[in-house]
């Protein structure tokens, strides 16, 4: 292996692991069924109306499950409506993870850190409560990268 350098900045833990799918039902029952992984909450419709993709605005609407599995949430993605990362995964390669999140603090240093180092966001929306933001890194290891920060009250 590559020597290893220590790195200037570094993310908190794993949050999450997200995966497309064109089922979320069959999805849901396999994983728990199988892995033992649930029960999954369902959001039956989540309108991300106003997104970025790629520098422009989209309509859009999933639809999304999660489950924990020990300190990481699996979440399934199932697009309904529109264009987003996800629907251009399922054309692109098929079902399967998509992403790996972190739980972000301060949105704003993390994304202008990942400027410094030449990510920008593909895709993100604030939602209100919360705020993601996805970068392309599946040039390395084939996933990417979703920063989630949630709003406290």
């Amino acid at each position: 292996m590559a020597n290893q350098r220590e790195p200037e900045w570094k993310l908190p833990p794993v949050c999450q692991l997200g995966f497309v799918v064109n089922d979320i039902e069959k999805a849901c029952e396999y994983y728990t069924s199988t892995f033992g992984i649930g029960p999954f909450t369902v959001l039956d419709e989540v309108d991300m109306g106003g997104a970025i993709l790629r520098g422009k605005p989209v309509s859009t609407k999933i639809k999304v499950a999660f489950a924990k599995s020990g300190e990481i949430d699996v979440e399934f993605i199932q697009p309904l409506q529109g264009e987003n990362l996800y629907t251009e995964f399922l054309a692109t390669k098929g079902e399967g993870i998509h992403h790996v999140g972190f739980q972000i603090e301060d949105m704003d240093a993390a994304m202008a850190e990942f400027a410094r180092r030449g990510l920008a966001p593909v895709f993100h929306h604030d939602m209100g409560v919360m705020d993601f933001a996805y970068f392309d890194t599946s040039e390395f290891g084939g996933l990417m990268v979703e920063f989630l920060h949630w709003k406290h009250a």
